[in-house]
Parts: C-alpha cells; sequence; structure tokens
C-alpha cells in the first residue's frame, strides 16, 4: 500500500465517492474515510472497477488521518451543519498543528468562518470550499471555489489545478478566492444564479409549449438550436436532452409526467436574504425562489384553477394566431435578456459583500471559473469576464458597451414576450422582473420621489432636493388640512 497518501476525503456520498476517483484518477493516492464503513468499501471497489485507481479505504478515523502525509489536507464533503462540526470534532483530535481541513459542502459562509477561528486556535488550517458542477463535475471536473487560508490553498494548489474543469482558452476552474467564508459567499450566489437561470428557461419553456404549442420534438430542437448560439450553456444542453427523453414507465415524454413541485435546499433562499441585508436588488433571482414556493403549493393551485376556471379562465386566455418562428426567436432574445440581468443582480451582491467584508473579489476571474464544471457555466461568461477585464470598477453588467448594446437590440423582443405572456395568463415572473429591473435602471427619474414624500408625510422621515442640498421636512398634513378648509 502506497502509504502516506497524498490528501483525504471523509464523506462518501455520490458527490465524496465522485471526488475521491476524480483526485485518484490525476495520479493523487487518496485515503478516504466515512462513519458508514459500507460506503468506504464501494468507494475502494468502484475505485478498482474505474482503472485501479490509488484509492484506499479506512473504517476508523485515526488510521485514516495517520495514513495521509504531513501536513495532511482532508476534504469533508458531509452536509452542512451540525454533521460538519461533528465530522471536524471526530477528525481533529488525531492531526496536528499545521494540517489543513477543506469543506467542500454548501455551507454558511459565516459557519465557515467560526470554524475556521476554532481551527486557527488549535493551530489548523481551514478552508470552505465551494464545488459546483454535480456527481458528474465532481468526477470529471468541477468548479471549485476555495476561500479562508491563502497557506491552506497553496498545500493543495497542484491538485486542485488538475482536478478542476478544464477550459482550453482560459485553464482550470479554480482559483483562490479570498479569505474567510468567500468561498462558501461565491458558490451560495452561483447558486441563486442558478436559481434564476433554471426560472426564465422554465419560463421560455412554458411560452412556446402553452403559446406557441410546440411538441416535445420541436422543442427539443429548438433548445439544441438555442446551444448552438449565444444561449450556448449546460443548462439548455440539459433542457434539450430532457425534452427527447420518452417515458419508461408509459406513453409519451418523461418531463410531462414529472411533478410540477420544485424542491431546493436553502441557498437560493440564503442569497435573497443577503441581497436584502446588502441591500442588492435581485428581483430575477427572488423571482424564481418565490416561484418555487408557489409550485410548492400543488394541492391550493390545483383547486385555485377550478375556482378561475367558471371565471372564464381556462388555462390559456389567449387563442390567438401565432408566427411560430417569430415567437420562437422572440423568446430565445428574451431569454438572452433576462439571464444577463440575473447574472449582473449576483454580480453586485457579490461586489457588495466584497466591500463589506474587505475580501477584494474579481468579479472578471469569477466569470472565468464558472466557464467549465459547474452548473451555470455558459459561453457568454467569457463576455462577463471580457466586461470586467475592460472595466473592474463597472457598476453593473447592464452598462457594459457589449451588453448594453445587446439588450438594446433585444429589447422589443423581450417586451413583446412578456406582453404576450400577461394577455395568456401564464406567469413569466423571472422575465417580467428582469425587464423590470432594467426599465427602473435605465430611468434618470423615478416615482421614488412620491414614496419619499409619503414617508415625510406619515413619518417626519425627512427627504432631499434635486434643486439644492440639504435635508427638508415639511409639514404635509397641516398644509394639505388649510387648503381642504
Amino acid at each position: 500500500m502506497a502509504l502516506p497518501t497524498r490528501i483525504g476525503l471523509a464523506g462518501l456520498a455520490v458527490m465524496g465517492q465522485n471526488l475521491a476517483l476524480n483526485i485518484a484518477e490525476k495520479g493523487f493516492p487518496i485515503s478516504v474515510y466515512n462513519r458508514t464503513t459500507s460506503k468506504v468499501d464501494e468507494t475502494v471497489e468502484r475505485a478498482k472497477r474505474e482503472g485501479d485507481l490509488p484509492v484506499f479505504g479506512f473504517h476508523d478515523p485515526a488510521s485514516f488521518v495517520n495514513s495521509i502525509q504531513k501536513p495532511r489536507v482532508i476534504i469533508m464533503l458531509v452536509k452542512a451543519g451540525a454533521p460538519v462540526d461533528q465530522t471536524i470534532k471526530t477528525l481533529s483530535q488525531y492531526m496536528e498543528p499545521g494540517d489543513c481541513i477543506i469543506d467542500g459542502g454548501n455551507e454558511w459562509y459565516e459557519n465557515t468562518e467560526r470554524r475556521q477561528k476554532a481551527m486557527n486556535e488549535l493551530g489548523l488550517l481551514y478552508l470552505g470550499m465551494g464545488v459546483s458542477g454535480g456527481e458528474e463535475g465532481a468526477r470529471n471536473g468541477p468548479s471549485l471555489m476555495p476561500g479562508g487560508s491563502f497557506e491552506a490553498y497553496k498545500y493543495i494548489e497542484d491538485i486542485l489545478v488538475k482536478v478542476a474543469a478544464q477550459v482550453p482558452d482560459s485553464g482550470p476552474c479554480v482559483t483562490y478566492i479570498g479569505k474567510g467564508g468567500s468561498g462558501n459567499f461565491v458558490k451560495m450566489v452561483h447558486n441563486g444564479i442558478e436559481y434564476g437561470d433554471m426560472q426564465l428557461i422554465a419560463e421560455a419553456y412554458d411560452v412556446l409549449k402553452s403559446v406557441g404549442k410546440l411538441s416535445n420534438n420541436e422543442l427539443r430542437d429548438v433548445f439544441s438550436e438555442w446551444n448552438k448560439g449565444e444561449l450556448l450553456s449546460f443548462l439548455i444542453e440539459i433542457t434539450a436532452d430532457i425534452f427527447g427523453i420518452e417515458d419508461d414507465k408509459g406513453d409519451g415524454y418523461l418531463v410531462d409526467k414529472v411533478l410540477d413541485k420544485t424542491g431546493m435546499k436553502g441557498t437560493g433562499k440564503w442569497t435573497i436574504q443577503q441581497a436584502a441585508d446588502l441591500s442588492v436588488a435581485a428581483p430575477t433571482i427572488a423571482a424564481s425562489l418565490d416561484s418555487r414556493f408557489l409550485s410548492g403549493l400543488k394541492e391550493e393551485r390545483t383547486e385555485a384553477s377550478k375556482v378561475f376556471k367558471s371565471g372564464g379562465f381556462g388555462d390559456i386566455l389567449s387563442d390567438q394566431a401565432v408566427d411560430k418562428q417569430q415567437l420562437i426567436d422572440d423568446v430565445r432574445k428574451a431569454l438572452y435578456a433576462s439571464k444577463i440581468c440575473s447574472y449582473a443582480q449576483g454580480m453586485n451582491l457579490i461586489r457588495a459583500k466584497s466591500h463589506e467584508k474587505g475580501w477584494d473579489l474579481k468579479l472578471g476571474e469569477l466569470a472565468r471559473i464558472w466557464k467549465g464544471g459547474c452548473i451555470i457555466r455558459a459561453i457568454f461568461l467569457d463576455r462577463i469576464k471580457q466586461a470586467y477585464d475592460r472595466n473592474p470598477e463597472l457598476a453593473n453588467l447592464l452598462v457594459d458597451p457589449e451588453f448594453a448594446q445587446e439588450i438594446i437590440e433585444r429589447q422589443s423582443a423581450w417586451r413583446r414576450v412578456v406582453c404576450l405572456a400577461i394577455n395568456s395568463g401564464i406567469s413569466t415572473p423571472g422575465m417580467s422582473s428582469s425587464l423590470a429591473y432594467f426599465d427602473t435602471y435605465r430611468r434618470e427619474r423615478l416615482p421614488a420621489n412620491l414614496v419619499q414624500a409619503q414617508r415625510d408625510y406619515f413619518g417626519a422621515h425627512t427627504y432631499e432636493r434635486v434643486d439644492m442640498l440639504g435635508s427638508f421636512h415639511t409639514e404635509w398634513f397641516k398644509i394639505a388640512k388649510q387648503l381642504k378648509d
């Protein structure tokens, strides 16, 4: 047995197993451990089957830790929260100063910062590392977002650079993100952008299916075609695949048999809570979260559909003739413009947190490491990277000259799709929120003057003026009363 191994991995559910095999396949002997020992044996068996990979299994934490070369590096892939603390407690008692623990789960960033402090007191280094790409990415090349101890990152940079997804023109999809819990925070926002992306694609599907009456075969062809242009991305690619898969338990296509209730793990909710805390508008991501909440009310929606059917509401209110090709082209443009807004919101949220915490995050570099391996990988991330390379202080992706021009070219189609959806009784909260975000951001003057006047009227909150400096308060009530008398 080739001991000591180069690295250890604890937590052998699907993600853990796949990442361990990926590391071993890149030539790094790895020790693996899991509280349920059958998982250890299963992983070692898989390693033998998949090319006799150098994976060594251990059934007890002491021998697992002791099998790794010093300074030891151990990646944990266990459920966020208490299981992480439990695993740290189990492993750290056998570790020595200078050793390093990496949490590869979807953890709340403040938990990572708390653990980093606790580990520092024991002389141990700590990294919180976002891992994106699902099980397939973990096995063949994920996008990795490590944050925390830079010294710890340097220990394993050689491994991460080989294990991460490789993009020919821009290198491995990993970079040192920054201090503290920045790696987890960036992964959380990545997931929030992912929520927005998935919602927008679902809305495009709904409009094409419900108004355009496209069949699953036509939808597959449309999304396959879109995946060759500016929408080229992992999510568009898998969407095309989904439409082509027939039901193995009955007639028709599987997608039509899937219950319309969306699950979630919590990162989207965290993203919106952070946006609110930082006063950053993220309406597309918020709309996608609300849509998941509403999808969960299946029984209520079924009853509501009966109530409103009697009021003349069928499923679709519009029976106007639609030019299919025009609709497909319009929806493509609306989807692209809406996506730009979703990514812009995510990037602004990351920047706001970076300023608050002093993390000095590089937005262009984040776009680069999301180009491969991760769920939101898309060709236009390259354009986002270029936008931030051109101007690292870019206030918003919408005002980058290239993106601004693309939105201008697509806005008529975008408005047509949203109007068509509204008139047809189809909800497009993501596209509508994106459009409202764009329309609000591009206007020099908003009706917020009235809201501020109302606040001063009932709460004496004061207001500023457009024509002179200072804070002002008006006795609105008294004046109004005099005018009425």
